[in-house]
């Protein structure tokens, strides 16, 4: 049988070993996303974007592009969340955060995003008037 150390010791290891694993291949492997051909390059920055779910932690903003950036409070109105998506709903509103990236920065937040497959960026104007992008889920098929 083995000694209690031992099956206390390799579910303590294994544990970090499975998050690291698990952040490469989300973040960083080549073989997890591949920007999609149709999408259109991504222009030199500073790009403002709004974040409303996972994005509005800085740990995972630290994790996905390498800082956490200075964010602003935002708000974007006409807007509602519906789990993992925004929906055009008169009269409602959504509060999140505005960041500014660099083009690099935004590429990151593209594969983090999955965008062209399970993301699309748009333009969306936020309540203080500036134009911003925005992820917006596909349509799932």
């Amino acid at each position: 049988m083995p000694s209690p150390r031992l099956l206390i010791g390799l579910p303590l290891l294994a544990t970090p070993l499975a998050v690291a694993a698990w952040l490469w291949l989300t973040l960083l492997s080549p073989w997890t996303y591949e920007r999609p051909d149709h999408l259109a390059p991504i222009g030199e920055g500073p790009h403002a974007l709004f974040v409303y779910g996972t994005l509005t932690h800085a740990p995972v903003r630290w994790l996905v592009y390498g800082r956490t950036g200075e964010p602003t409070a935002a708000t974007l109105d006409g807007y509602r969340r519906t789990g993992l998506d925004l929906a055009p709903s008169p009269g409602d509103r959504v509060e999140g955060l505005r960041l500014t990236v660099s083009a690099d920065e935004l590429a990151r937040l593209d594969r983090y995003e999955r965008l062209g497959v399970r993301y699309r960026r748009v333009r969306v104007t936020l309540a203080d008037g500036d134009d911003v992008w925005a992820y917006r889920r596909l349509p799932s098929h």
